[in-house]
């Protein structure tokens, strides 16, 4: 979730964004009469229709909402250009901001998580014409002078408190790298630019989802019965990564990446692209970062515990009677899972019966009251407010405080909702013009079973860490309490937006943490301590060999977005992969075609091996000894979750840790979750 600029708050979320695609001109020339109030979101959840807002009892309601907000955005645009330079320039903009996302934030979510077409596809109409308006008020140069204005005028810069002066300057930071300083040609060049990169983006992460077929002939017969048959064509959508037969794996890797020329083309379009839209701003490359900045650059002490990963598996790989004992790229997910079920008898079975997800929630709930005096309350819903009638709302509470925001709780799978852990912002907070704060609301999303008959909904240990994971994402919403939507939760710099749902995995992996809620659901008896001593040992084996893997990612990331190599994406992966990863390139294929990332994270990859790193240096410097710690808790919120965006990420580090990590600190954090594991001390 990066929000280092005039509205690229739209969209905001940890999760993969696919951007928007080109729609019609949004932004009239001549200006609507100045409008009183705001038209959307009068009555904050107050009536029917999807999250209260009332428009929206119907899928024609987005175009009423999107409507609207252009209107709304129209008359701050006014305002923001004829007001006199002050607080409240910044104050508007930031208005302009909430305007428009609140209604792209909650469309963003809709078109992928609604059970009803109609509704879906409504919501992708709005977040392209959304998408277009962003592009022309990102270069629209007599916006951009009012905000000139204001960082300009020393006597006024003095008189605006911190917040206020960072907000100004990361809206004036994302004009800059839209072009805002080159002549009209060049800025109509760099829009151009933009729109052709969200038709790129929606052509390419379409693509990577795509399956691939082939005559069933050129498959051994004894495993087409594995895949989807089509006539006589075999469909393959996935690597089958978790399948016990070798050939298996080899077929669905080699057949599920074989390149595809259209898609090639895309992503050296896409890069292409990128690259020109840098250099036309005044950036050297579009990762203008050099590798020496991030993890990427100093893989050796991972590298080197590595080899003990693979040598594991080259051996677990001969018990299988396989014809070939080399350990390959399909075997990695495969035969890591099968040394820990070996090692360590990690069977989801045995653990589920203590996870109900009753127990996992109350868990949470204790958990943040003792760290953080905050707990949950269910609500009721009103008549047409959710999209799907499993869907729970809680109100998140603070011990003296009071209602903090909501969290929509989507959690049991159901056809056509996409199997992924996520959490979406609908309503970021910030303090309103009435000075009411403006409560945030988010989405939780998440694919567990659902009840069935008297038996509740179970959770593995891995559904465990993702629950957890996905409300430190939320508790950051809620608890990033700023001035400013633009810069609220999780409205930061990529490498930080991790670090509050990493940290939360640890005290998923902590007995103490463990002991206050995990319960047999039908003896009630309490999950044995051996049994959390197992899988954290299990999380250790081939860690390593899974973060090389990840530097390989970060490292391909980084090289893709650097200075133009006039070679194939493909030759670039393939050096790449011999230089950060242990398993060697197989001839035809093109992995880089399933690296649906590069569009979200491009050039920020390595962000998630940063925020691993800070989130692991927090836990064992300020909760290890006690997870429970009020203290700790709240130097936590005090000084991490407070400010979302609106302070340096480095800053809210030393301010935990009371210390300037280093790089190699980062490192080093790293290697000591490889190499010890990290666990309550009475373990």
């Amino acid at each position: 979730s990066n929000a280092n600029g005039v509205f690229s708050g739209i969209g905001n979320r940890r999760r993969r964004q696919e951007g928007r695609r080109r729609g019609i001109t949004l932004l009239r020339s001549h200006l609507l009469p100045a409008l009183p109030v705001p038209l959307f979101f009068l009555s904050p959840l107050c009536s029917q229709g999807l999250f209260g807002v009332p428009e929206l009892s119907g899928p024609a309601g987005f175009q009423m909402a999107q409507h609207q907000a252009l209107r709304e955005a129209e008359f701050l645009v006014h305002k923001a250009c004829t007001h006199p330079p002050g607080a409240v320039t910044v104050e508007t903009f930031d208005q302009l901001s909430d305007s428009l996302c609140r209604v792209a934030d909650l469309a963003d979510f809709i078109k992928v998580a609604h059970p009803d077409a109609a509704f879906r596809e409504a919501a992708e109409r709005t977040c392209v014409e959304i998408g277009t308006l962003v592009e022309i008020l990102n270069t629209n140069v007599d916006l951009c002078q009012s905000l000139k204005n204001l960082l300009g005028n020393e006597a006024v810069l003095a008189t605006l408190d911190s917040d206020t002066r960072r907000v100004a300057e990361l809206f004036m930071f994302d004009f800059e790298i839209s072009g805002i300083h080159l002549d009209e040609s060049k800025r109509s060049k760099a829009v151009a630019l933009n729109v052709k990169l969200l038709d790129l983006y929606h052509e390419f992460l379409n693509g990577s989802q795509l399956p691939n077929a082939i005559d069933k002939q050129v498959l051994p017969e004894h495993i087409r019965h594995c895949f989807s048959i089509d006539g006589n064509r075999v469909q393959i959508g996935g690597l089958h990564a978790d399948s016990p037969n070798d050939l298996v794996r080899e077929a669905a890797y080699k057949i599920f990446l074989y390149p595809n020329t259209s898609l090639l083309l895309c992503l050296d379009e896409l890069l292409a692209c990128r690259h020109e839209l840098a250099t036309l701003v005044g950036y050297e490359s579009f990762s203008h970062r050099a590798l020496k900045g991030t993890m990427a650059k100093t893989p050796g002490k991972i590298i080197r515990a590595t080899s003990r990963d693979f040598k594991m598996m080259k051996e677990m790989k001969k018990k299988t009677h396989t014809t070939n004992p080399e350990v390959m790229p399909w075997d990695h997910a495969y035969l890591s899972s099968a040394i820990r079920t070996e090692m360590f008898n990690i069977d989801p079975s045995i653990y589920s019966p203590y996870f109900s997800l009753g127990a996992c929630m109350e868990g949470l709930n204790r958990l943040f009251m003792q760290l953080l005096g905050v707990y949950f309350q269910a609500e009721q819903p009103k008549m047409g407010e959710l999209w799907s009638e499993d869907v729970r709302k809680l109100a998140v509470v603070h011990e003296t405080e009071g209602l903090l925001g909501y969290i929509y709780c989507d959690f049991f799978r159901r056809p056509d909702k996409p199997h992924q852990d996520c959490h979406f912002t609908i309503r970021g907070g910030r303090l309103r013009e009435d000075g009411v704060y403006q409560l945030p609301v988010v989405v939780l999303m998440l694919s567990l079973p659902p009840p069935s008959g008297r038996t509740p909904s179970l959770l593995t240990p891995s559904m465990v860490e993702n629950l957890f994971h996905e409300m430190g994402h939320a508790m950051h919403s809620m608890l990033g309490r700023t001035h400013y939507q633009h810069v609220t939760g999780t409205r930061c710099s990529t490498d930080f937006a991790e670090v509050p749902s990493i940290l939360m995995e640890y005290f998923a992996s902590d007995y103490r943490v463990l002991s206050q809620f995990a319960r047999h659901y039908q003896t009630g008896e309490p999950l044995p301590e051996n049994l959390v001593s197992r899988l954290c040992e299990s999380k250790r084996a081939c860690s390593a060999a899974d973060t090389q893997l990840q530097i390989f990612y970060a490292a391909l990331d980084q090289v893709y977005h650097g200075k133009p190599q006039y070679r194939s994406t493909t030759d670039i992966l393939r050096e790449v992969q011999e230089k950060f990863y242990g398993l060697p390139y197989v001839h035809d294929t093109a992995w880089q075609l399933r690296f649906s990332h590069l569009v979200g994270y491009g050039a920020k990859y390595y962000s998630y091996l940063m925020s691993r790193a800070v989130a692991s240096m927090v836990w064992r410097q300020c909760f290890l000894q006690d997870p429970f710690s009020r203290v700790m808790g709240e130097r936590y919120r005090r000084e991490m979750l407070a400010h979302g965006g609106s302070k340096e990420p480095v800053l809210m580090v030393q301010g935990m840790l009371q210390k300037t990590p280093t790089i190699e600190d980062f490192v080093d954090a790293l290697v000591l979750d490889l190499n010890a594991n990290v666990k309550s001390p009475v373990l």
